[in-house]
């Protein structure tokens, strides 16, 4: 099963589960179970944290920061973080696969939260380790709030990319970006307000970004990423260079983008 399926098929498992558990039971241990099987899983609060608001002010677009102390890091680098909202429809937000590039292992996006609850990171180092924490959030109806564009204008500007912050990078320094994605994410939840129909799910399934060939990051994602798409990320450009960024939706639509990057000492 290809990884990005991975959240999918969550939304199977999470619909069956439910009847059989409280609606207060905590959803994780079954998550956990469900996404890395028997693989134990640390306490990683001590090096990383998840920052998201406490009371979202917007449902559908809950900004998240996966943030790490790299001088209390566990030894070899972080190779992937999975983003988990565990009580969403489909918990598995995304999984970022980081590569040699990328000089900070924070990861910001932005989520749709369906109800309250727990938003779990769980990290990999390159031996394989596991460790996670969470934060709480108060939120509801993310997953199916009505999109900011109708379809028509929605797909006026499909794919279209933007970065922001990177025209600072400087060689030899990390240096945060942010990529922008115009896509509406549909979850397969949104009523069509004008034709009163279901709107079907239609999804970012990956994000490729690389810089000079060389990749940076691998996004795979799922409904529970907000509209339009956001990762920020970091990295240390050499010498001045060209970003790269490939995204391809559940539909098999592919979209990409470039930007030279202007770095001066």
């Amino acid at each position: 099963m290809p990884k990005h399926a991975v959240a999918l098929a969550l939304i199977a498992l999470v619909a069956l589960a439910a009847p059989a558990r409280a609606a207060d039971a905590d959803p994780w241990p079954e998550l956990q179970t469900a996404i890395f099987g028997d693989k134990p899983v640390a306490d990683g609060s001590a090096f990383m944290r998840v920052e998201a608001p406490q009371r979202a002010y917007d449902a559908a677009v809950v900004p998240v920061t996966i943030r790490f102390d790299r001088e209390r890091m566990p030894a070899g680098r972080i190779r992937a973080v999975t983003l988990v909202v565990d009580k969403n429809p489909a918990p598995v937000a995304a999984v970022f696969r980081l590569g040699d590039g990328v000089s900070d292992p924070t990861i910001g996006t932005r989520v749709r939260v369906n109800e309250y609850t727990n938003i779990h990171a769980v990290a990999e180092t390159a031996d394989g380790s596991l460790f996670m924490t969470a934060a709480f959030v108060k939120a509801a109806g993310g997953c199916s709030a009505p999109a900011m564009k109708t379809p028509d204008e929605a797909m006026a500007h499909l794919g279209e990319m933007r970065t922001k912050n990177l025209d600072a990078a400087l060689i030899g320094q990390p240096s945060r970006v942010e990529l922008l994605i115009r896509h509406p994410n549909y979850s397969g939840m949104q009523m069509d307000q004008i034709k009163r129909t279901y709107v079907p799910a239609r999804f970012i399934e990956t994000i490729e970004v690389s810089y000079d060939g060389a990749e940076l990051l691998r996004v795979e994602g799922n409904i529970s990423l907000s509209e339009n798409p956001m990762v920020e990320f970091s990295f240390t450009p050499a010498e001045a260079g060209r970003l790269s960024a490939t995204a391809k939706d559940s539909d098999g639509a592919v979209f990409t983008g470039a930007w030279p990057v202007p770095a001066t000492m």
